[in-house]
């Protein structure tokens, strides 16, 4: 009772994870262009979120392994096996590193609000320093190797990055009767679909079940600490969905046509409210993109680690030199003069192809006796897991039909 915040950790990762740039860009489009009505999809996906991520980190606790640890020990078939860890290792490298760039851009856009020349001439090279900073920031909390520095460090951002947009939300002073009904009345209004998708697509995030699985063994040992460590996801991830519903909720109040991005969104609130929301906007946003620079990285490290069987030490050589080389994927791409919307897309190809395979992946693990015994899916849980499974099947079909035919 004396600090009530000492068993939050793992989950806070979790949700500065998801609130990344995408997700705050997401949001804003779909308040500035459908108003409340797409909350319902927000909470939707919140509730799959919290039923994925409470089976990886089961699975972190009970057995004391990784996902990627246990799909690899799993598959008995050596051909199999081979196939699973190239396909894991190479997609999340490769999808990582896509979110990493994306994720810096989003902290650059939040702090270009503040500062706009961002660029530095060498002969003819322009390099966006912003992007070092960020990278430079994201490099020392993942060098230190300190799981309670970066756990605090991310508490902090976290926070921030909460009251940054909850405030804005509410400045915004919305008709609280129609938030509700858009929370609680599902509606899809016309050319809504892809944005909902877009919606599940941002929260649900493939690596972060990797993440979780990895983290829990940071903060906790054993199945013990079950009870904990599933108040710790519920009160973090619930933060986060709070937070998405804020953006949607802030960006419904705007007035002005043309709202591409959230940098747009902070510089049409600037009219209305003065100098103040555009500060508390870059702020979220900048956190929103620093959070999710560390943890990107962090995630490819551990699936590394899992799949060749490296020590379980965050100051190991193998493990650097996987999260620095996310990291300095992410500061070239950001900060090169590739655009966001490039970013943007092959982020959805890489999400497309890996959540239905990493969500059945869990789903498979999570059902084995011989994995965690008692503490193996209930029937309830796997049928919320096999709808979970079946509408991500869905969803990366039309995200790469989005991104491919539209």
């Amino acid at each position: 009772m004396k600090n009530p915040l000492k068993n939050i950790g793992p989950g806070t990762l979790v949700a500065a994870a998801f609130i990344g740039p995408g997700t705050v860009t997401v949001c804003t489009l779909a308040g500035v262009k459908f108003g409340f009505e797409l909350l319902w999809a927000m909470a939707l996906s919140i509730v799959a979120t919290i039923v994925l991520q409470e089976m990886a980190a089961r699975l972190g606790l009970v057995s004391g392994k990784g996902l990627a640890a246990n799909v690899k020990e799993q598959l008995k078939t050596p051909w199999l096996k081979i196939a699973a860890i190239i396909l894991i290792v190479s997609a999340i490298l490769i999808g990582n590193a896509a979110y990493e760039a994306g994720n810096i851009s989003g902290g650059v856009l939040g702090l270009q609000t503040i500062f706009n020349e961002a660029f530095i001439s060498i002969g003819n090279f322009r390099l966006n320093y912003l992007s070092l900073l960020i990278g430079v920031i994201a490099f020392v909390l993942l060098f230190i190797g300190n799981y309670k520095v970066i756990e605090r460090s991310l508490v902090t951002l976290v926070i921030l990055m909460s009251i940054s947009f909850l405030v804005a939300a509410i400045i915004t002073n919305p008709n609280w009767i129609s938030v509700l009904k858009g929370i609680f009345t599902p509606t899809l209004p016309s050319e809504s679909i892809l944005t909902v998708i877009a919606l599940v697509g941002t929260t649900v995030v493939p690596y972060n079940l990797f993440l979780h699985a990895s983290l829990v063994q940071e903060k906790w040992n054993g199945a013990q600490h079950l009870k904990i460590a599933r108040k710790d996801l519920y009160v973090s991830i619930i933060l986060g969905g709070l937070v998405s519903m804020g953006i949607i909720i802030c960006a419904a109040g705007i007035q002005e046509g043309e709202i591409n991005n959230a940098a747009d969104l902070a510089k049409g609130l600037e009219p209305l409210y003065g100098s103040v929301s555009k500060y508390v906007l870059s702020l979220g946003l900048f956190a929103a993109g620093i959070t999710s620079a560390i943890t990107a990285p962090l995630a490819a490290a551990y699936v590394a680690r899992d799949c060749f069987g490296w020590k379980k030490e965050l100051k190991s050589a193998n493990f650097r030199a996987v999260w620095m080389s996310i990291l300095v994927l992410g500061v070239v791409f950001s900060s090169i003069g590739f655009t966001a919307i490039e970013i943007i897309q092959f982020a959805q190809v890489a999400n497309g192809l890996l959540l239905p395979i990493i969500a059945g992946f869990l789903l498979w693990v999570v059902n084995k006796k011989s994995v965690l015994g008692d503490f193996r899916n209930t029937t309830l849980q796997t049928i919320l897991g096999l709808i979970i499974v079946l509408a991500t099947v869905i969803l990366g079909a039309r995200s790469l039909y989005k991104v491919f035919f539209s």
